[in-house]
């Protein structure tokens, strides 16, 4: 699979996952368009990228392409802190 098609597909599962999960009550719902890279890596057959959303609920989403298996793997996770820690 190109980049480019993994890209796109990989924004549409982020859209729709988020638009499951999203408040029903704050009446909205994202497109493709609202998703971003923040990283992508192509290893051979094998794709994974990182992606988020412009929705300020702190989400970010991991989206692996198995080649061999022809399969996607998506990984939700929200950001629960950040820490400046000083390496000397």
């Amino acid at each position: 699979m190109c980049n480019k098609k993994f890209i796109e597909i990989s924004k549409k599962i982020v859209a729709d996952y988020a638009n499951e999960h999203i408040d029903k009550t704050d009446n909205k719902s994202i497109t493709v368009d609202d998703i971003y890279v923040v990283w992508l890596c192509k290893t051979l057959q094998n794709c994974k990228a990182l992606l988020s959303t412009m929705l300020p609920d702190g989400m970010y989403y991991e989206v692996t392409y198995n080649g061999d298996k022809n399969e996607l793997y998506l990984d939700a996770y929200k950001k629960l802190e950040n820490r400046c820690i000083k390496v000397e």
